[in-house]
């Protein structure tokens, strides 16, 4: 069973996705708190696979939280089309993804099991949407040949969220040539996880 914590302050939105995990058979919320204070005190006793954070909250936002240095388990931030801006900043504070409060019981699912398997969760449609975004407030250097043109497939991919069997299923390749990749994707854009690697390539403008 994975558990997760959700912190949300509109009980609404908060009751809505207990409702669609709870159709689920493997995941189950453990515990709920309406913004990131509370949240910071239930972690400290509460034992969970997955943190569903949402990223404006009162008195401490989301991003917040994940800045604070608290052990949190692997995080997902919870958003609207908004939220492009403070997403980046989510990211840079450790989020493992994001999704939409929108979202569909499957895509919902799918998306904190891929978290608690220790993936990551950047969806194309709101990536493409948020990396315009931050081009436009901020300017993207020239994307420099940093990447073979494998090398962003397998970015791209990154970005979508898939794993590494899923990126070789996906690409027609073996396992280990796609973790081959992925560790030379690292090391050119100087950065240590996969995370950072998508955030990364995001800004240069290579995805």
């Amino acid at each position: 069973m994975i558990r997760v914590v959700l912190v949300d302050d509109q009980m609404l939105v908060r009751s809505g996705i207990r409702g669609l995990l709870d159709m689920t058979p493997d995941i189950r919320v453990v515990a709920e708190a309406a913004d990131g204070a509370q949240a910071a005190t239930l972690m400290a006793r509460t034992e969970a696979d997955v943190l569903l954070l949402d990223v404006r909250m009162p008195h401490c936002s989301g991003i917040e939280l994940l800045r604070s240095g608290q052990a949190l388990p692997p995080t997902i931030l919870l958003t609207t089309f908004d939220d492009e801006e403070a997403l980046f900043d989510g990211m840079r504070a450790g989020a493992r993804g994001f999704l939409l409060k929108d979202i569909s019981l499957e895509r919902l699912a799918d998306g904190i099991r891929a978290v608690a398997q220790g993936g990551t969760l950047f969806r194309p449609a709101l990536t493409e949407r948020t990396r315009a975004a931050f081009e436009s407030a901020r300017g993207v250097p020239e994307a420099a040949s940093v990447l073979s043109e494998r090398e962003t497939e397998v970015l791209a991919l990154m970005a979508a969220g898939l794993s590494n069997a899923e990126i070789a299923a996906a690409l027609a390749l073996s396992e280990g040539t796609v973790k081959n990749h992925v560790s030379s994707i690292l090391a050119k854009l100087g950065v240590r996880d996969r995370v950072r690697a998508v955030l990364h390539g995001l800004e240069m403008g290579l995805i």
